[in-house]
């Protein structure tokens, strides 16, 4: 395992502690914090192991902020 997937799961493990515990404005500044460190390491997975791992490592990343991503999609919708 190199360096990325071990950031890209440290991510993982660092969004799922963070989701377990109580927050009064539903997660969603963390939320953000998750959102500007996990692009970073996920154009890092991307450089070093591919563009499919980078794809597997957006898809787990997306599945775990799935809120964020949902307004998006709806704001984008909005918008078009």
């Amino acid at each position: 395992m190199n360096w990325s997937i071990a950031l890209a799961a440290l991510w993982g493990v660092a969004a799922n502690v963070l989701a377990m515990l109580p927050s009064k404005d539903n997660h969603w500044t963390r939320a953000y914090i998750l959102v500007a460190v996990g692009i970073p390491i996920l154009g890092y997975v991307t450089y070093e192991n591919g563009p499919w791992i980078g794809l597997l490592v957006l898809a787990a990343g997306m599945s775990m902020l799935r809120w964020p991503v949902i307004y998006l999609g709806r704001w984008l919708r909005r918008r078009i």
